[in-house]
């Protein structure tokens, strides 16, 4: 049952990674924590993101504003050594809860059509956030998906440029919770097994990005986010 599972869990996580540019941390890391511990759900979900990022890139860089994610890189470098301190010393059960209601605050103002005005400043704000956010609990999605469905971010450019910046912020994060939580050989040899999962997710993915309206996209993103703020206040 843990292995099929594990196997429903990343598949599902990578094949909504690849057609939409964020959801494999957002969906695998929840659903991981009720099979390993935190720190192996955690970096189990940077490697692969990491993985995912990196195969990607390539193929949508035309995409990348540049721009936006040089100020994402700035402003979660204070964000970074937050988020590793909220792991090692918060009670997890009390981090899920407060995660859990600002994710369905803030989704609850996207339905209900709040708009937010794109800023240098609030890129700067929410590269902070998210960076907080993946060292402490290898989500860097929830803030960058709100910011960019709040300022009507078309499909392409949401991919593009959430995938640049995880390439920075999955590798940064996974080195400073491997050095400051330690790793071990569970988290390694899963992360392997779960590399071949990975690739038809990247196949399956793409193929579906190319069949999924901005209408439909926009709907997909409040779904996600509503299911994973109400799991976490749940669990």
């Amino acid at each position: 049952m843990t292995v099929f599972t594990f196997i429903a869990i990343i598949l599902f996580a990578s094949i909504l990674q690849t057609s939409t540019g964020f959801g494999f941390s957002i969906m695998a890391t929840p659903f991981l924590l009720m099979i390993f511990e935190p720190r192996e759900a955690i970096q189990i979900n940077l490697i692969l993101s990491l993985v995912i990022s990196t195969a990607l890139i390539l193929k949508i860089r035309k995409d990348v504003d540049a721009g936006i994610v040089k100020r994402f890189i700035i402003g979660s470098l204070p964000g970074l050594p937050i988020g590793i301190l909220v792991f090692l010393l918060a009670d997890t059960g009390k981090l899920k809860f407060g995660i859990s209601i600002v994710i369905l605050i803030l989704t609850l103002l996207l339905i209900l059509n709040f708009r937010l005005k794109r800023t240098e400043r609030r890129d700067f704000a929410v590269g902070g956030l998210s960076g907080a956010l993946t060292t402490g609990i290898g989500m860097p999605g929830p803030p960058l998906l709100l910011y960019f469905s709040g300022t009507e971010t078309t499909k392409e450019t949401l991919r593009a440029t959430t995938l640049a910046f995880y390439l920075f912020i999955y590798s940064i994060s996974l080195v400073i919770q491997m050095f400051f939580a330690g790793t071990n050989k569970v988290v390694w040899t899963s992360s392997l097994a779960a590399l071949p999962l990975v690739f038809i997710g990247l196949y399956v993915g793409q193929i579906l990005f190319h069949h999924i309206s901005q209408k439909y996209f926009r709907i997909f993103t409040y779904c996600i986010l509503l299911f994973t703020g109400i799991y976490l206040l749940v669990q």
